[in-house]
């Protein structure tokens, strides 16, 4: 067993770990059927947080979860395509500082396994043209961190994914056997061992692509949840609600939001073994980020820092109800497998997902069971968008077995994190200012300790709008009307409250008013009319 210098006093190391494209509802502890063993042992022995919040899509939440800032002051306004506008050009800026760069200053190593997402805009159809390292490219060992290997863009084969760099280079998959989720784990795992003994403490982000689509995953971890979901969408969803008020994650009085109105009663879907398939395909996809995430843990406990490691898990935005065409999202389909077989993109009813040869997504009806209670998914800022589990583990200082129910965001993990290492955050970096830090620490709601936030969490992607302030909440679906619920007796936004307090809805208007100004939110329908919709779409 490797240690460190007995001598030598060691602040905490941090794991901070990613799920993509992943709802509030798909993980044991926060209600699920799929076993994740591993991290309801984190709940178990840590804090799980009932009302944490993402900015509802990959990279934006990325990039707030790396500055502790909104998207639009680090530069990550929209997705990854420069816009050539302030606040959306797509990469992170250089008025922002990173986790990592932050906590290197302070005497941490720093290391990245898995996605980035945060530098520039990694097509298939500009591979050997990617400009990873320059101004717009920026790669994780520019941003501060000392090693990376995973993959610079967002979505990709789990069996040949592309843009995959390690530290400067672009890599070939060389061994027969390769999952995606498996060497990022596997990576982290190395990084654990390498630096249990150093006599400084590390920062590790484990930035997981599963279970984004494709759904992908080995014929063995499927075969394990086949069958499982034939009972359909609305079994399952309301088994999940009942087992979250049964944990305490969700409040009893909160009804069900009703099944999405895209989304046909069970008994109405012809391919119901197809149906069954793709869930049981995305939940494979989770176990598998589980075990995965079983390894870490072990690799921490077996190396002797566990007791000396912040353990933090979180997810990007909500389920995704994406359904992929026959011709969508032909950027991220390479045309053959890693043995030369073709690979056919598509929801396509008479072909099982599962295989690096297929390419789909698991659809709208199950991403409804994903966030279940809640309303919506993935893009929209209703509590399906915006909603994730968040479990932290540090023995000696997080309460055991606790739910914290008061509201958190995404932008607070850099300022807890600086705040456990004691690394101020800097008006400056290497010669340039720094926007000023959004986020509070969350150490004192880790020990069990009741907090009031000081300043309201506000949202926008692609004119999907909210403010939520103590109790109330004030949203809106693009190109819609104000909604304005309470969150004490209403989180799952059943019963609009607008037309009956007017007055509160302005209050809250001017707030977002205000913060959209004061961080560079510019409306959507003027981004529409100057970049179109073609270019939004990519």
């Amino acid at each position: 067993m490797k240690t460190h210098r007995e001598d030598t006093p060691r602040r905490p190391n941090i794991v901070l770990i990613m799920a993509d494209y992943m709802g509030f509802a798909d993980i044991g502890c926060y209600g699920s059927e799929i076993e994740t063993p591993n991290l309801d042992s984190l709940a178990g022995e840590g804090v799980r947080f009932s009302q944490m919040y993402n900015c509802a899509r990959c990279c934006p939440s990325r990039a707030s979860l790396l500055t502790g800032l909104y998207p639009h002051q680090a530069g990550i306004g929209h997705m990854v395509s420069d816009m050539e506008l302030p606040g959306y050009r797509g990469f992170l800026n250089n008025n922002c500082v990173t986790i990592a760069e932050a906590l290197r200053e302070g005497g941490y190593h720093t290391h990245l396994a898995g996605k980035w997402h945060v530098g520039g805009y990694y097509p298939l159809s500009l591979r050997g043209r990617w400009n990873a390292g320059d101004e717009t490219h920026p790669r994780p060992i520019d941003r501060g961190f000392d090693s990376h290997f995973g993959t610079m863009g967002g979505a990709g084969s789990y069996f040949k994914p592309h843009a995959l760099i390690q530290n400067d280079e672009f890599v070939a998959i060389e061994q027969d056997e390769f999952y995606y989720t498996d060497e990022i784990s596997r990576y982290a795992e190395q990084v654990i061992e390498k630096e249990a003994s150093s006599d400084h403490p590390f920062f590790l982000y484990v930035a997981y692509t599963a279970p984004h689509w494709p759904l992908h995953a080995l014929p063995e971890d499927i075969e394990k949840y086949r069958g499982k979901y034939a009972k359909g969408w609305d079994s399952i969803r309301t088994a999940r609600h009942e087992t979250m008020k049964g944990y305490g994650i969700i409040n009893s009085k909160w009804e069900i939001s009703p099944r999405d109105e895209e989304a046909p009663p069970w008994n109405d879907v012809p391919a119901r073994d197809w149906e069954d398939a793709r869930m049981a395909v995305y939940a494979a996809q989770i176990d598998r980020m589980d075990r995965g995430i079983g390894r870490i843990l072990e690799a921490l406990k077996s190396n002797g820092v566990e007791d000396d490691t912040l353990v933090v898990f979180l997810a990007d935005n909500g389920g995704c109800a994406e359904f992929l065409r026959e011709d969508g999202h032909l950027e991220y389909i390479d045309p053959l497998t890693r043995d030369g077989k073709e690979v056919r993109g598509g929801n396509i009813p008479e072909t099982l997902p599962g295989p690096a040869t297929t390419y789909m997504s698991y659809g709208l009806p199950w991403a409804n069971v994903s966030n279940a209670p809640f309303r919506l998914f993935k893009h929209w800022v209703h509590e399906g968008g915006i909603s994730t589990p968040l479990l932290a583990r540090l023995p000696g200082t997080t309460k055991k077995g606790h739910i914290y129910h008061r509201p958190a965001h995404i932008t607070d993990i850099m300022a807890t994190f600086l705040d456990l290492a004691g690394v101020p955050y800097p008006k400056e970096y290497h010669d340039r200012p720094i926007t000023p830090l959004e986020g509070e620490s969350l150490l004192s709601a880790f020990r069990g300790e009741d907090r009031v936030r000081q300043i309201p969490i506000c949202w926008e992607h692609e004119g999907n709008r909210a403010v939520r302030q103590n109790q109330w909440k004030l949203v809106s679906k693009y190109p819609g009307e104000w909604e304005l619920y309470d969150m004490e007796n209403d989180r799952t936004e059943l019963t609009n409250l607008a037309g009956k307090y007017p007055e509160i809805v302005r209050e809250m208007e001017h707030v977002y008013n205000g913060w959209a100004e004061r961080i560079g939110v510019i409306p959507w329908d003027r981004i529409r009319e100057m970049k179109g919709d073609e270019f939004l779409g990519r």
